[in-house]
């Protein structure tokens, strides 16, 4: 993931010490790579975005909002979270398309979504066959931070339930709103990990000047493309951004916003 960018663009809504913290030691939270599933655990201490409190707990895939989460996966080992938006439409973070050898954008064919994964099973299985990427979006990491979004276009509609698709939210969380991340995380890949009492902290602009959500949620490398999620108007959850940034040494980070990224078709 990118760096965060300046504590001076940055609205302080705890203390300065939490935002400054943030801008200088905002980390890349990455998509997976040759990891062991179930076997190998990484100690917390090591793993930024985390803090040093016990925020993530497993959730129940069968239940909303977390069966419209699914695993995204490339044939050349990244593994990442995303969110299902469409019958055949899934969001997640662009950085999770880059491929760790070439440092390129992989091809739309060779990324999977594997919808309510848990330990090697899943609901449904999607190919993608196009992808969208934010515009100014760079795979070296140097572009804007709200770039870093993709909307991916499966080869055909999930055989889902209609409800297992999340709405987005278009508003920018206000300051101490409610929030939810998870994701399939690098110390836990194979099952759901949540924190489900986080909140929104505000919001800083980029070097494009666009904004990007600041929240205190707890979560890790492979969170990477959740869904932040946020209560909308009718009481539902929906996805109020993208995790994209995290801080080394607490739980925090910076999420790009779904107010800013095309509506799904």
């Amino acid at each position: 993931m990118h760096a965060a960018a300046r504590a001076d663009l940055l609205i302080p809504l705890r203390t300065a010490a939490c935002v400054l913290a943030l801008a200088l030691a905002a980390a890349p939270v990455a998509a997976q790579t040759g990891l062991e599933p179930t076997q190998r655990v990484i100690p917390r201490s090591t793993l930024p975005g985390l803090g040093a409190g016990v925020a993530r707990q497993p959730v129940n895939g069968a239940e909303a909002p977390w069966w419209s989460l699914g695993r995204v996966q490339t044939e050349v080992g990244g593994r990442c979270t995303g969110a299902l938006v469409g019958p055949r439409t899934v969001l997640t973070a662009a950085h999770c398309l880059v491929s760790p050898r070439s440092r390129g954008l992989v091809q739309p064919g060779s990324v999977h979504v594997l919808l309510g994964y848990h330990a090697g099973a899943w609901t449904a299985h999607g190919r993608v066959t196009a992808y969208a990427v934010g515009p100014g979006y760079l795979p070296d990491g140097t572009g804007p931070g709200s770039a870093d979004w993709a909307v991916l276009t499966l080869e055909r509609p999930l055989p889902v339930p209609a409800d297992r698709v999340l709405p987005l939210l278009r508003a920018l969380p206000a300051p101490r709103t409610p929030l939810m991340l998870a994701g399939y995380q690098q110390d836990r890949p194979e099952v759901l990990l949540a924190d489900t009492g986080c909140r929104a902290l505000g919001a800083r602009r980029d070097t494009a000047g666009s904004p990007m959500l600041i929240h205190d949620c707890a979560g890790t490398r492979g969170t990477s493309g959740g869904p932040l999620l946020a209560q909308g108007p009718d009481g539902r959850w929906a996805v109020a951004g993208i995790a994209s940034t995290v801080a080394l040494e607490m739980a925090m980070g910076a999420a790009v916003p779904v107010a800013g990224i095309p509506e799904p078709r």
